[in-house]
């Protein structure tokens, strides 16, 4: 008798886990694998998914909700036996980070008449100016953390002047934001985290809401004036508790993705020197370089979405109810997207990053980001030279399994002759 065939191989299925240390020094690999072998992957209670059309898919498709951080935020306290989450609630329910239409809508119309690209694009003076002054520091000192000392500082004291909040306000707003961004990620929060969440929430709400009478009663230039006077033709506005929650987000959700942004990508460029010479030859070689860091190693990794019926998603049954987690990072480097993708490239054309998501939830402030990072990259590689890495060795942060982004950066710099 002949001996029995031997069984074909199989292939080891692909472990996704964002928690670890190996994921969060090198996510791509993995995301290699899962594109490759299970682009649809169930994991950890959701299904993940990792190539450019799913992910796209999904963030367009208005029936994935993006409605599930308040129900999450409410059964976590609810697990851990904390109730008073009532002003979180109110924030991820009248946030536009959080709500589905027609809520969505109708805060999004408001909002988007104040956010316009020529009110961003104002703001490059102040932002220069910000950014100048931190500099000179560093010029003066032979050297900074690109991370505490410009990427860090520069979006926070952006929105604080923006906003014109009053100065004493400014050291506090920092720390403040750091804690509500865990509301982002209601399954890394432990009991002490609401009630810490909870008291921040209230601090910050009251000395944002301190500021309306007087914007009201003298409006300026500042966004908080101007998202009081928004109005849509019908006579709709914001109500009070919407203007101070439009503004708490925007440091939430602004504020580490921007400072990751900028890290990031200045890591990029240390990484590939031929790149960082390209950027030097122009203003539209700036804006190129931000583009190719939101795709080649965008800040914002991960966001879930809900399903809300049954559906079919590369081959999977996906049920109503079921939790989605799209991988923004695994989508940007799609090779049936983009070609070289995991190459750095200013030059780069054609394809659509999702750095910034897409659909309805597309960044709010995506401009705000990008003019940010280009003044930042500006100062850094054309208005410095001789910017170096002080190691070749980086640590990323471990507070956020969502957000990417170094702890810091040490680099020698000076200015340029």
């Amino acid at each position: 008798m002949s001996a029995p065939e031997s069984a074909a191989p199989t292939r080891a299925r692909v472990r996704f886990n964002p928690f670890g240390a190996e994921f969060r020094h090198d996510p791509y690999p993995l995301y290699q694998q899962l594109r490759e072998a299970e682009p649809v992957h169930r994991t950890l209670g959701m299904w993940v998914l990792t190539r450019h059309a799913e992910v796209r898919g999904v963030l367009h498709d208005r029936s994935f909700s993006a409605g599930l951080i308040p129900t999450l935020v409410s059964r976590q306290a609810e697990r851990l036996g904390h109730c008073s989450v009532a002003q979180i609630e109110r924030l991820g329910r009248k946030s536009l980070v959080f709500t589905d239409n027609p809520d969505h809508a109708r805060l999004r119309g408001l909002v988007n008449r104040v956010f316009t690209a020529r009110s961003v694009e104002s703001l490059r003076p102040l932002v220069a100016r910000i950014a100048g002054d931190l500099m000179e520091r560093a010029w003066r000192d032979g050297g900074l953390d690109v991370i505490a000392d410009l990427a860090g500082p520069l979006p926070v004291a952006v929105l604080c002047e923006w906003m014109d909040l009053p100065a004493e306000l400014h050291a506090r707003v920092g720390p403040w934001t750091h804690d509500i961004r865990f509301l982002l990620e209601p399954g890394m929060m432990k009991a002490g985290d609401f009630e810490q969440v909870c008291a921040v929430v209230e601090e910050f709400a009251a000395a944002v809401d301190a500021v309306l009478p007087e914007r009201r009663a003298r409006p300026g230039t500042d966004l908080i004036s101007q998202l009081l006077a928004a109005r849509t033709g019908g006579g709709d506005v914001l109500t009070d508790e919407e203007v101070v929650f439009v503004c708490i987000m925007c440091f939430v959700a602004g504020n580490e993705t921007t400072t990751s942004l900028i890290g990031n990508g200045t890591l990029a460029l240390l990484r590939h020197p031929e790149q960082a010479a390209l950027l030097r030859r122009g203003p539209e070689s700036v804006e190129a370089a931000v583009t190719e860091a939101l795709r080649y190693d965008p800040p914002l990794q991960l966001t879930k979405r809900l399903a809300t019926r049954d559906v079919e998603l590369g081959g999977a049954r996906i049920s109503a109810g079921e939790q989605i987690l799209v991988c923004l990072g695994a989508a940007n480097r799609d090779p049936a997207v983009f070609a070289r993708p995991d190459e750095f490239d200013l030059t780069r054309t054609g394809g659509g990053h999702l750095g910034f998501g897409h659909g309805m939830h597309g960044c709010l402030g995506g401009l705000l980001a990008e003019l940010q990072a280009q003044v930042a990259f500006e100062y850094l590689f054309v208005r410095s030279e001789a910017l170096a890495a002080r190691s070749d060795e980086f640590q990323w942060q471990d507070h956020s399994f969502i957000v990417r982004g170094l702890k810091g950066l040490p680099a020698d710099v000076r200015r340029a002759r």
